[in-house]
This record gives structure tokens, C-alpha cells and sequence, in this order.
């Protein structure tokens, strides 16, 4: 049986979805924008030479213009590929070639590094639901970079990429969660 704290986030995540989806073209080429602009920023901000990112779904931000940057700018990347055991692989990918993972997400084609390689990273950018002002994030509900980042013993700045109005007063927390440093939306970087 699922807890309250459960049922709650399953319909906000419902909610966020549906603002997600009904995003103008417009909007989204906007955002687009913002997010490449601040996520180049924040990479150039940290010195970072090496970060672990994610390819966005159609949905989500779109992260494609700020890899393709990374790539053409010698930062090394690293994109996660999902595992039925709940964790993580990773590969460098090659900015193009692509297929879908297990969840119909997209996951790069490359040569497979495990679940440690992501150690080694300047910079983590990952997907999130919504944050709320503490830095607390709500993920999708699968639970793979609350895994991650909870078994990390070194973790280098972590930050979500969200649309403005996904940071939230609070977002519901289960034990497991896992909190980031700071939030990219299409207008500001936040850093808790």
C-alpha cells in the first residue's frame, strides 16, 4: 500500500507533467535558451572540465544545445544509462547517436562505464519534478539519481533543471530523497 506522503507526490508529478505538456512551441524554444545560457554559465562558473548530465526527453528541459556546447568545448560528459537493479551506468555518448533506455528514455550509445564513474565529475545536472526552497528534490518516482547521489561519498555540486514555476514552497519528502545545491531554470540560477 502506498504511504500518503506516496499518493501526494503521484499527483503532483501529474500536475507537473500536464504543465509540461502543454507548453507552447514558443515557450519551449524560450526556455531552451535560457537553460543552455545558465547551464553554460554554471559549467563556466564551476571550472567544471567533466559533468555527469542527462538527455532530455521531449518533455523535459531540453539539455541538447547546452551538450552539444559541452562537447564542442572539450568538457568531458557523462550520461547516465539506466540498469533493472535500480542504478546507474554511464557513457561518454558521442552527442548524437542515441536509443531509448528501458522507461522510453533516451540513453546514449557508447562504451559502458559503471555506476562509479560518475565520482569523477566537476558538475551533476539531473532531472527533477520540482524543488522546493531548501533545495529538497522530487524526482519522477524511480528513484535512480536519489541512488546516486545517496551513494556518493564525494559529491561535487548538484544541480536540477526545472522550469520557474517547479520550485516550490516544499515538496513532499520520503527518507530516501535526496537534496541538490541549487536549481537552472529558463531564468535564474538558484544556489541553496
Amino acid at each position: 500500500m502506498l504511504s500518503e506522503t506516496s499518493n501526494i507526490k503521484r499527483a503532483l508529478r501529474a500536475e507537473l507533467r500536464e504543465r509540461r505538456r502543454i507548453l507552447t512551441t514558443t515557450e519551449r524554444e524560450e526556455a531552451t535558451a535560457g537553460f543552455t545560457a545558465h547551464l553554460i554559465a554554471l559549467t563556466s562558473q564551476h571550472k567544471a572540465r567533466s559533468v555527469a548530465c542527462y538527455l532530455s526527453a521531449p518533455n523535459e528541459p531540453n539539455t541538447r544545445p547546452f551538450l552539444n556546447w559541452a562537447f564542442a568545448n572539450g568538457v568531458r560528459t557523462l550520461l547516465p544509462i539506466t540498469r533493472e537493479d535500480g542504478l546507474l551506468d554511464w557513457a561518454h555518448g558521442d552527442g548524437e547517436t542515441e536509443t531509448e533506455g528501458l522507461f522510453g528514455m533516451p540513453e546514449p550509445v557508447g562504451e559502458l562505464l559503471g555506476p562509479i564513474a560518475i565520482n569523477d565529475v566537476d558538475l551533476i545536472i539531473v532531472p527533477a519534478a520540482a524543488i522546493d526552497g531548501t533545495g529538497m528534490r522530487m524526482g519522477w518516482g524511480r528513484g535512480y539519481f536519489d541512488k546516486t547521489l545517496g551513494s556518493m561519498q564525494k559529491c561535487p555540486p548538484v544541480f536540477a533543471v526545472i522550469y520557474d514555476d517547479e520550485l516550490l514552497d516544499s515538496v513532499p519528502r520520503e527518507v530516501h530523497d535526496e537534496p541538490v545545491n541549487g536549481v537552472v531554470t529558463p531564468t535564474r540560477i538558484v544556489t541553496f
